[in-house]
C-alpha cells in the first residue's frame, strides 16, 4: 500500500459503522481530521506496483499542513531489511475531508493533471482505530489500524464492508507487521 505514486491512497478521514447497500464505493460523509492524522499500520492491501518492494512493516503517517492539506509519509521494509519511504501530499476533495487526491510526485510537480490517486475513507470506527481506504475504481484497497495487529473479528468486518462495496476481497494480501 505504500510508495511512489499513490501509496497515499492509504487511509484518511471519516466515521462509518454500517455496511454499504450497493456495490459502488462511497466515502464516509466526513472525518475528524485531527483524530485521523498520526501513524497507521497497514493490515492488508491489494497488490500494487508501487508497493512491489515492500514485504513487511508498512505504515502511513499523516499530518496536517498549515494550508489544511495532508502530509503523507509511507514506509515499509524491503526483502533486504532496508526501510523504504515515500513522501506525498493529500488534497481534500470534499468538505468532510473523507475524499482525497494524493500524489507522491516531488512537491513542485504535484500540479500536473492526472497524477493524483483517489484516497477515500470508506469506513472508520468511532475511535479512529481502524479504517478502510479505497476509491471509485475498485483498483486500490487498504485496511489500516492504529495497532500493528488487528483481531480476526474486526478484520473480517472490514473485509465484509469491502465485499459489500464490490471489491474482490480474494485479492487482499495481509501485511506482516514485525514492530
Amino acid at each position: 500500500m505504500i510508495f511512489s505514486g499513490l501509496i497515499a491512497s492509504l487511509g484518511f478521514l471519516g466515521s462509518f459503522e454500517t455496511h454499504a447497500e450497493s456495490n459502488t464505493p462511497k466515502a464516509v460523509d466526513k472525518i475528524e481530521i485531527d483524530k485521523y492524522v498520526g501513524k497507521w499500520y497497514e493490515i492488508a492491501h491489494f497488490p500494487m506496483y508501487f508497493q512491489r518492494k515492500c514485504v513487511s512493516d508498512t505504515t502511513a503517517n499523516y499530518s496536517l499542513n498549515a494550508d489544511r492539506t495532508i502530509a503523507v509519509l509511507n514506509s515499509c521494509r524491503s526483502k533486504t531489511g532496508e526501510t523504504i519511504s515515500s513522501a506525498g501530499g493529500g488534497y481534500p476533495q470534499n468538505k468532510g475531508n473523507s475524499m482525497l487526491k494524493v500524489s507522491f510526485l516531488p512537491s513542485g510537480l504535484r500540479w500536473i493533471p492526472f497524477t493524483k490517486g483517489d484516497y477515500w475513507v470508506l469506513r472508520v470506527d468511532s475511535d479512529y482505530r481502524v479504517a478502510l481506504i479505497g476509491g471509485p475504481s475498485h483498483k486500490y484497497l487498504w485496511i489500516l489500524s492504529r495497532d500493528p495487529n488487528l483481531d480476526a473479528v474486526t478484520y473480517q468486518s472490514y473485509v465484509q464492508t469491502a465485499r459489500d462495496y464490490g471489491y474482490d476481497v480474494s485479492k487482499l494480501v495481509r501485511t506482516p507487521q514485525k514492530q
